[in-house]
């Protein structure tokens, strides 16, 4: 006979599974550009399912600042990943709510070995989005041209582009997904524990 997940296992797989809906309404990801000219700084904030300014004109002006030097043009509707994501977090919504509901330890620790690895792919879809729109540059067309020059901001921290300083920086939605991971695997050793029983002292 299996044994099932603990109550404590199931409601904190369940509230888990819940704080990834906050991902529908709160930034996963921030980039701030600061230089001289524009000392409030430029930012974009990432969605799930978009990118958009953090100011009204912030994407147009960052377009625009990237024409100059051959950037592509920074256009939600262009980046297929964005299409996609939603549906990958509801998969693990629902998938997280089913485990609690059905309370099988296996299920837990499919679900969580998931949460890795789409997390660490969105990470990767992320650095390479960066990387594609840093070093894929139109010479042909750029009014600035510097040889050897790239221009990928970095995944997370600090870095310098020429005379703006690129700042990146997880937003909201990202600390709730590690919260949520950090919920998820207190659940699964608790699954465990209950599982697998440590003899007691003595006997």
């Amino acid at each position: 006979m299996q044994i099932l997940m603990s109550t404590k296992s199931r409601v904190l797989t369940a509230i888990a599974a819940a704080l990834l809906l906050t991902l529908y309404v709160v930034p996963l990801w921030r980039i701030r550009l600061v230089a001289p000219q524009y000392p409030e700084g430029l930012g974009m904030e990432i969605t799930v399912n978009s990118v958009h300014g953090l100011k009204e004109h912030d994407l147009q002006n960052i377009n625009e600042l990237n024409h100059y030097i051959g950037m592509k043009v920074i256009d939600p509707a262009a980046i297929p990943v964005l299409r996609v994501m939603p549906w990958v977090v509801a998969g693990l919504v629902v998938f997280g709510l089913a485990t609690a509901l059905l309370g099988r330890p296996g299920l837990l620790y499919t679900w969580l070995s998931a949460f890795v690895i789409l997390g660490g792919a969105g990470m990767g879809v992320f650095w390479w989005w960066e990387y594609d729109y840093g070093h894929h540059l139109d010479f042909e067309h750029a009014i600035i041209k510097i040889p050897g020059m790239t221009y990928q901001p970095p995944l997370i921290g600090a870095k310098q582009l020429l005379n703006f300083r690129a700042i990146s920086i997880p937003d909201w939605g990202a600390w709730f997904v590690g919260l949520a991971f950090a919920l998820g695997v207190v659940a699964a050793v608790s699954a465990h524990r209950a599982r697998h029983p440590h003899p007691a002292a003595g006997s």
